[in-house]
C-alpha cells in the first residue's frame, strides 16, 4: 500500500463492538472484498485498502484477524472466512447454561458467565506469535486497564515512543474482548518500564473505553500528521476532506417487552437487581 502522502486520501476502517453480532461488519466486509477482488482479482484484501484499521472487542478481533500475516505475508483469513469463524466457533464461546434467567444471574455474581477458556485458545491459534509491529496495514485496538483506570489504546502509530505497546495480536485481542461480567479479565506483561520492570497489562472489554473505535483512529491519524512524519507530509492535522471513514457497527441487542410497571411495581432492590441483569444483552 502506498503511504498516505502519495494519495488523496487518508482511508480509515472502524469496526464497532458487540460480541457475537461481530457477524455483521463481517457480513459487509465479506461484500467489500469482493467487490474489491471483481476490480483488483480474487487475491485482494481488506487490509491492501486502509491506512488504518480499528476495532473494539470483537472489532478488535475481526481487525487482528484481516490485518495479522500468513507465511506468504498476506493476511490470515479472508473477509469471507470471518462470519464462517463466528457461526462455527460462537456456540463454544459462549455456550448456552440450562436454567433459568434468575438462576443464571445468581451464578454470575461469583465469576464471568463465561470462562473464557475457548476463545483464549482460539484466538492463539489463529494469531499465533504475530506482534503489532507485524500487522499488514497501522491497527488501533482500544483496551482499559481496570489497574490503571484509564485506556490502554494499541496503535501502530505510538511503538516507536511506547515500544512496550509491541504485544501479540493474541494478547491484545483476548483484552479487548473481554467484556465484564461476561468474560475474564485478562492479565500479561510486555516489554519493560522506565525501571526495568516488566510492563504489566490488566485489561478489560475495550468498549469501557471506545465501543465505537472511529474517532480513536482519526485522533491517531492526526497526530501522526502533526508529528512531522514524512508520510503525512502533504497533510494537515485539521485536513478533514483528506480522510474518507467507513464505521460499521454491530446493531443493536433485541430488547423484549417482558415487564410491566404492575410487575415491577412489586420488585424491591433484589428484584431490581435480578430482573435488570437477566435482560437480554
Amino acid at each position: 500500500m502506498l503511504p498516505p502522502k502519495d494519495g488523496n486520501l487518508i482511508t480509515i476502517l472502524s469496526i464497532d463492538g458487540g460480541g457475537i453480532r461481530g457477524i455483521i461488519p463481517a457480513t459487509i466486509l465479506e461484500f467489500l472484498e469482493s467487490k474489491l477482488q471483481k476490480l483488483d482479482g480474487e487475491k485482494a484484501r481488506i487490509a491492501d485498502y486502509f491506512d488504518v484499521i480499528a476495532g473494539t472487542s470483537t472489532g478488535g478481533l475481526i481487525t487482528s484477524m484481516l490485518t495479522a500475516p500468513d507465511a506468504d505475508n498476506r493476511p490470515i483469513m479472508a473477509a469471507e472466512d470471518i462470519v464462517p469463524f463466528y457461526t462455527k466457533n460462537g456456540p463454544k464461546i459462549f455456550p448456552q447454561k440450562w436454567g433459568g434467567s434468575i438462576e443464571n444471574t445468581l451464578v454470575s455474581l461469583g465469576a464471568p458467565k463465561y470462562n473464557g477458556k475457548y476463545l483464549h485458545q482460539l484466538i492463539r491459534d489463529n494469531l499465533g506469535q504475530t506482534r503489532l509491529h507485524q500487522t499488514l496495514t497501522n491497527v488501533v485496538i482500544p483496551t482499559f486497564d481496570i489497574k490503571r483506570l484509564q485506556p490502554v489504546i494499541f496503535s501502530s502509530y505510538e511503538l516507536n515512543s511506547m515500544p512496550y505497546l509491541d504485544a501479540q495480536l493474541s494478547d491484545i485481542s483476548i483484552g479487548t474482548s473481554a467484556a465484564p461480567t461476561l468474560l475474564p479479565a485478562y492479565y500479561f506483561t510486555n516489554g519493560t518500564d522506565s525501571s526495568g520492570n516488566p510492563w504489566e497489562f490488566n485489561l478489560i472489554d475495550g468498549g469501557v473505553a471506545a465501543n465505537n473505535p472511529a474517532l480513536v483512529a482519526i485522533r491517531e491519524v492526526t497526530k501522526q500528521a502533526s508529528r512531522n512524519d514524512p508520510n503525512f507530509s502533504a497533510i494537515q492535522p485539521l485536513s478533514k476532506e483528506r480522510l474518507l471513514v467507513i464505521s460499521l457497527g454491530t446493531g443493536r441487542a433485541k430488547q423484549e417487552e417482558k415487564y410491566s410497571a404492575e410487575m415491577a411495581a412489586k420488585w424491591g432492590m433484589f428484584g431490581w437487581f435480578i430482573h435488570g441483569n437477566s435482560s437480554p444483552r
